[in-house]
């Protein structure tokens, strides 16, 4: 992939990062009752911050959804991804799980702030990461 091609990928992953991250703040804000729309949107954020960081390192992009696994692959080239895992098992169910009636259970407002809150941490984490690098790269 010419660097053309790579820096538009990993532009659109991020901005589909801030959308989910810009869809959950508002649903925050509008409709706190929506929290398993909260969560899925904080998961979305953090999964796609993920991948584009991955695409940034040149390593192939897999589907999943498993928060840990991802932040393995980019510790493979960054240690400081290792601060992630502390809540990376916790955040990794709402892509799915919290979409379907077979795992119901309810998700409290402050759950739902408190996957936010872990989403925007790492949305401001990768993008310092893509913009440091690509600054003094």
């Amino acid at each position: 992939m010419d660097e053309d091609a790579l820096n538009l990928n990993i532009e659109r992953w991020m901005l589909k990062a801030n959308h989910n991250i810009k869809a959950a703040q508002s649903l925050l804000e509008y409709r706190p009752d929506l929290t398993d729309m909260i969560c899925f949107h904080a998961q979305q954020c953090i999964e796609k911050c993920l991948k584009a960081y991955l695409v940034f390192s040149g390593k192939h992009i897999e589907k999943t959804h498993n928060l840990s696994y991802l932040i393995y692959l980019c510790t493979q080239n960054d240690q400081e991804f290792e601060q992630f895992y502390a809540f990376a098992d916790e955040l990794s169910p709402y892509a799915v799980t919290v979409r379907y009636t077979d795992d119901w259970r309810e998700i409290s407002y402050d759950e739902a702030f408190n996957a936010t809150r872990k989403a925007e941490e790492v949305l401001k984490f990768v993008n310092h990461k893509l913009y440091r690098t690509r600054i003094s790269g």
